[in-house]
C-alpha cells in the first residue's frame, strides 16, 4: 500500500507501506475536511488518491516502529527508493510563498510590511532616524511637556515607546521621516490616570457640504497641518511616564518624567487638545456650530471664514482672501503649524481645484487596495453588484478567512468616503463578517473589479451651480432573504453632486411596501433637518423647506395625514415625527418618477443603464474629464 506524505520540499511523495486501513482513513477524512485549511485539504485528496491505486490492499496497521522510522526517514530527507511526483501548483497557491530557500533574514524581510524601523535600537543605526526623534525632543522641550522629577514611591511610571513611520504624499513619493515619542497607554487605569475621553471629530458630511457651498461662490479651499499635534493639550490629571530611550539624562536616571502637557498613546490626549483649540478659537471670535463641534465660523460685517478641525488636519475657506490670510497668521503665531498651501490631499482624499469646481477623488488609494488584494490583472465590471443576485448569510459551506475577508471589506468601506454608487454593494457585503463564506468573498471581489474599472472616478461639484438642496430618498420593500427586512436609502445633492448619502438595513420588519417607505422617509426627515441647519450656518442663506423626492403617493399621503390609521396603527410612534416635520413646513415629500429616483441604487442591485444614468445623478464622473 502505498504512502502519500508530503517532504521539506512541498513535494508530495508516495511510499510502499499505509499507517492506517483505508475504510479509517477515508471515515475519519470525511469527519475532519471541515475543520482543515487548504493544504491540508490538497494533501488528503492525494492520500485518497494513492490508496484507491495501490496494487497490494491492507486491513491491518503497520506497527508503531514502522511508523515512526518512516516518518524519521521523510524528515531527513532520505528519498532513495521513493517515486517522486511533482505537482503543478493550483491557481489559488500562485501568490504563496513557502520562503523556501531564503535566510531567516530574507523570511523576515518577506514579510515586513515596511522598511521602518520597529524599535529604537534598529532605527539608531540610521542617521535620517536619529534626526527624526532629535526633531521629536526638540518639540517636547519647546512645548515644556514635562518636567523631571524624583519617581514616587507608590507610584509606577507609564513606559514609553519609539514608533517610527515613512509618510508619503499623494503621488506615493516621500515625504518625511517621522518619529514619535508614544505613550503605552493601555497600562492607564480609568479614574486614576485618566477620566472623560470623549473629543469630536469633523464628519466627512460636513466636509463635502463646505467643499459644495465653496465651489458654489468660487472660494478656495485651504490646509493646515499641526506639528506634534498633541504635546498642545494641557493635561489635569498627574501623569508620571519613563524617559524615553536614547534621552535618558546622565546623573539622573533614576528620575520620571511628570507630564504637564500631553503626548502621544495617552487615552486622554484626543480630549486635551480639542479643548486647547476650541478655547483658542473661541477667544479669536469664532461661533461654534450647533450641527458640528469641530466647526468654527468667523464674520466680520459680510466677510467670513470657516474652520473645519480634524485632530490635526483642518481646511479652511471664506469669502475674503485677506481675512482667511489673518486666520492663518494668527494660527501659525499660536501653534506651530505646517502651511499646506491649497487644500489637496485631506485624509487619504485628494482634491483638485480648477476653474470647473472642485474634484474629490481617491485615485491613489484606489489602486493601492486593488494591489493589496491581487485584483490588478483581472478584467473590470460596469457595475458593483450583479442585478437581482440573492445572498444568504449561510451562503455556501466554504469557509474563508475572516481577517482577510473583513480587511477587504474595511478597505472598501473607506473608498464609499467619495463613491457613493459604492454604497449599497460595500454595506451589503459588510453584513457577512461575522461568518464570511466563499460566494460572500466572490461578491466582494466583484467590487473590486468595478473599483479596478472605475479607480479614476470621484465627485465633481460645480461652480456657480445652484445651492438649492436636492434629496432623494428610497427603500426596497423585504430585500434580506434572511430576516426580511427592508433597506433604505437617501442621497442630498448640492451643487451638481452628493454631499451626504446613506444606505442601511430598517431595524423593523415592515408589513408594507408603504410603511417601509415611511420608515425611510423618516430616517431621511431626520438627516435633512441636520444638513438644513448645516448648510445654513456655512452660506448664510435660508434653505427653506427641504423637498424630499419619494416614488410612493401612499407615503406621501401618511406623511401629511392619518388617513390610513387602520393600516398604520401598529408603526412605532418615533416614525411619525415625519409628519411633525411636514406640518411644521421644514419638510416637504414630494412625487417623482421611480426612472428619476436617485436613492435607487442606494436599496439594490438595479440594471447597467440605470446604474450609469444614477451615477451620473449623483457626480460620480471620471476625473479626467474636467481637467
Amino acid at each position: 500500500m502505498s504512502l502519500a506524505h508530503q517532504d521539506n520540499e512541498g513535494v508530495f511523495v508516495e511510499s510502499q507501506d499505509d499507517v492506517t486501513p483505508h475504510r479509517e482513513r477515508s471515515e475519519s477524512r470525511e469527519d475532519t475536511r471541515t475543520h482543515q485549511s487548504p493544504i491540508a485539504a490538497l494533501r488528503d485528496t492525494v492520500d485518497g488518491h494513492a490508496s484507491e491505486h495501490s496494487s497490494t490492499p491492507t486491513t491491518t496497521p503497520i506497527s508503531q516502529g514502522i511508523a515512526s522510522e518512516l516518518n524519521s526517514r521523510f524528515e531527513g530527507g532520505e528519498h532513495s527508493g521513493i517515486n517522486k511526483r511533482t505537482r503543478s501548483t493550483p491557481g489559488w497557491l500562485k501568490d504563496f510563498e513557502t520562503g523556501e530557500g531564503l535566510s531567516d533574514e530574507e523570511d523576515l524581510a518577506m514579510f515586513s510590511s515596511s522598511d521602518d524601523p520597529t524599535s529604537y535600537e534598529e532605527a539608531k543605526e540610521e542617521d535620517k532616524w536619529v534626526v527624526a526623534m532629535k526633531y521629536e525632543m526638540s518639540s517636547i522641550e519647546r512645548n515644556n511637556t514635562w518636567e523631571l522629577v524624583e519617581a514616587p514611591k507608590a507610584i509606577k511610571p507609564t513606559g514609553v515607546k519609539w514608533v517610527f513611520k515613512t509618510k508619503l504624499n499623494e503621488k506615493g513619493e516621500v515625504d518625511k521621516h517621522n518619529a514619535r515619542l508614544v505613550v503605552k497607554g493601555y497600562a492607564q487605569r480609568k479614574g486614576v490616570d485618566y477620566n472623560e475621553l470623549y473629543a469630536p471629530m469633523a464628519r466627512w458630511d460636513t466636509v463635502r457640504s463646505i467643499v459644495a457651498v465653496a465651489s458654489q461662490r468660487n472660494w478656495e479651499i485651504f490646509q493646515l497641518d499641526v506639528k506634534s499635534v498633541f504635546l498642545n493639550g494641557e493635561l489635569k490629571e498627574t501623569v508620571y511616564v519613563e524617559q524615553p530611550p536614547g534621552f535618558i539624562h546622565k546623573g539622573e536616571e533614576h528620575k520620571v518624567c511628570k507630564l504637564k502637557k500631553a503626548l502621544y498613546g495617552l487615552k486622554q490626549a484626543p480630549r486635551a487638545w480639542f479643548k486647547r483649540i476650541e478655547g483658542y478659537f473661541l477667544r479669536e471670535g469664532f461661533m461654534k456650530s450647533q450641527y458640528d463641534h469641530t466647526l468654527f465660523i468667523k464674520k466680520e460685517h459680510k466677510d467670513v471664514v470657516i474652520v473645519s478641525l480634524y485632530v490635526d488636519d483642518l481646511i479652511y475657506t471664506g469669502n475674503n482672501r485677506e481675512l482667511c490670510e489673518s486666520f492663518k497668521c494668527s494660527m501659525m503665531s499660536e501653534f506651530e503649524m505646517s502651511d499646506l498651501g491649497k487644500m489637496r490631499y485631506f485624509l487619504g482624499v485628494e482634491v483638485d481645484q480648477n476653474k470647473y469646481g472642485i474634484q474629490m477623488h481617491q485615485k491613489k488609494y484606489a489602486k493601492e487596495i486593488i494591489e493589496m488584494f491581487n485584483m490588478w490583472e483581472v478584467n473590470g465590471v460596469n457595475n458593483p453588484i450583479v442585478p437581482g443576485a440573492l445572498v444568504t448569510k449561510t451562503g455556501d459551506k466554504n469557509k474563508v478567512d475572516e481577517s482577510l475577508y473583513k480587511s477587504l471589506v474595511g478597505s472598501l468601506m473607506y473608498l464609499t468616503v467619495t463613491r457613493p454608487d459604492l454604497m449599497y454593494a460595500v454595506c451589503f457585503v459588510s453584513r457577512f463578517m461575522a461568518d464570511p463564506r466563499e460566494e460572500h468573498l466572490q461578491v466582494s471581489k466583484r467590487i473590486l473589479r468595478y473599483v479596478k474599472a472605475t479607480y479614476d472616478y470621484g465627485l465633481t461639484y460645480a461652480r456657480n451651480a445652484s445651492l438649492k438642496l436636492k434629496v432623494y430618498m428610497d427603500s426596497d420593500y423585504a430585500r434580506d432573504v434572511d430576516d426580511r427586512k427592508s433597506t433604505s436609502g437617501y442621497v442630498c445633492i448640492l451643487s451638481n453632486a452628493a454631499v451626504s448619502w446613506s444606505s442601511q438595513k430598517q431595524e423593523i420588519v415592515a408589513l408594507s411596501s408603504t410603511e417601509a417607505e415611511y420608515v425611510a422617509a423618516t430616517s431621511c426627515a431626520c438627516h435633512s433637518v441636520w444638513l438644513k441647519g448645516l448648510l445654513e450656518e456655512i452660506s448664510e442663506e435660508s434653505v427653506g423647506t427641504v423637498e424630499i423626492q419619494c416614488d410612493n403617493s401612499s407615503t406621501i399621503k401618511l406623511s401629511k395625514n392619518p388617513v390610513m390609521h387602520r393600516r398604520t396603527k401598529h408603526i412605532e410612534v418615533r416614525f411619525h415625527y415625519l409628519r411633525d416635520l411636514v406640518n411644521d413646513e421644514k419638510i416637504q415629500l414630494m412625487f417623482c418618477s421611480t426612472k428619476d429616483q436617485v436613492a435607487d441604487v442606494l436599496t439594490k442591485p438595479v440594471k447597467l443603464e440605470v446604474f450609469e444614468k444614477m451615477r451620473d445623478m449623483l457626480g460620480v464622473h471620471k476625473i479626467e474629464e474636467l481637467n
